[in-house]
């Protein structure tokens, strides 16, 4: 804020770019609303729902526009300055060769693999913890999704009634 109470502006305000892309989405989720019919509140149409997500998204993006000019916000550059890229950049790394192996292994064979990566090189924990968590999870999850819900997951080189 200047001395004499103006407000400046910056164009690389990252909240005020942030909201203005948020109103630009919240604009087209209304317009898609629209065009799919709203009905009323008694008969909704397909795009009742997603019209008022929209109006709400627009809402939540002015407020963000209206404290980023008046108060003012960071800078992109700020933002990523001394940003550390080593650990998502292992985690894209992981995920990427997840869903490479997911087929061909199946489920489990790499899902364990996974978890037991992520919890000792993202956030370490001890290995008496990482193991048991990393077969129990991913365990846990196959039966609920497959016993319970009935939901075909990979099966890969192992086919595991």
């Amino acid at each position: 804020m200047s001395n004499d109470g103006n407000v400046k502006l910056r164009l690389g305000n990252s909240e005020l770019w942030g909201g203005l892309i948020g109103l630009a989405l919240g604009g087209f989720v209304i317009w898609s609303g629209l065009k799919l019919k709203l009905g009323t509140i008694n008969d909704p149409g397909s795009g009742y729902v997603l019209f008022y997500t929209g109006l709400l998204i627009c809402v939540f993006a002015i407020t963000i526009i209206v404290a980023a000019v008046t108060e003012g916000g960071p800078t992109f550059a700020s933002r990523w300055k001394d940003t550390r890229w080593t650990k998502p950049l292992l985690v894209i790394a992981c995920l990427i060769a997840f869903s490479f192996s997911l087929n061909t292994l199946g489920f489990l064979l790499s899902t364990i693999p996974l978890m037991l990566l992520l919890l000792r090189l993202i956030d370490p924990v001890r290995w008496s913890l990482a193991i048991p968590i990393a077969l129990l999870a991913p365990l846990g999850v196959w039966w609920v999704l497959k016993r319970m819900l009935l939901i075909q997951l990979p099966s890969g080189i192992f086919e595991i009634g």
